[in-house]
């Protein structure tokens, strides 16, 4: 029984068009991630990135940096190598709704105002990807290879 409800996560009929989402998806969530955990790429790190999200009132500030760069890192990583696709990419899509709603919404749509353009982008990408799964690039297709190739 488990053995199904793995292949059902990691299944995926795609072809190769949910490659080239993951890749450029999965490196802007990884690099987004790694500004909130480490601080790399001119982050602020856990402590300055909690700090921020305990002032829009998102409370305790350091746990939520932690679960929002761990899902963005670790989900972005998930995204590049192809593997549990569905699960991260569900992850992503509900971090995106946080960022969209607790930050972006009242500037608007775009970019300019920080509003709300890109992480609607990224929102997109990530549905899609929970919808079609990995594609036939990735390790979910090793790991749970569909009827088709079988």
């Amino acid at each position: 029984m488990s053995n199904g409800i793995v292949n059902r996560l990691l299944a995926t009929k795609s072809g190769w068009g949910p490659l080239a989402l993951r890749i450029p998806v999965g490196i802007i969530f990884a690099a987004h991630g790694a500004q909130k955990l480490f601080g790399w790429f001119g982050g602020y790190g856990l402590q300055g990135t909690g700090q921020w999200m305990d002032s829009i009132g998102l409370a305790p500030g350091q746990l939520m940096a932690l679960l929002a760069g761990g899902a963005e890192f670790f989900g972005g990583l998930a995204l590049i190598v192809g593997l549990l696709v569905r699960p991260a990419s569900a992850v992503l899509a509900f971090a995106m709704l946080v960022a969209i709603f607790s930050v972006h919404a009242a500037n608007g749509l775009f970019m300019k105002n920080n509003g709300y353009e890109f992480g609607l982008a990224l929102l997109a990408v990530s549905i899609s990807l929970a919808f079609s799964g990995a594609g036939r690039a990735s390790l979910d297709a090793v790991l749970a290879p569909s009827d088709e190739k079988r």
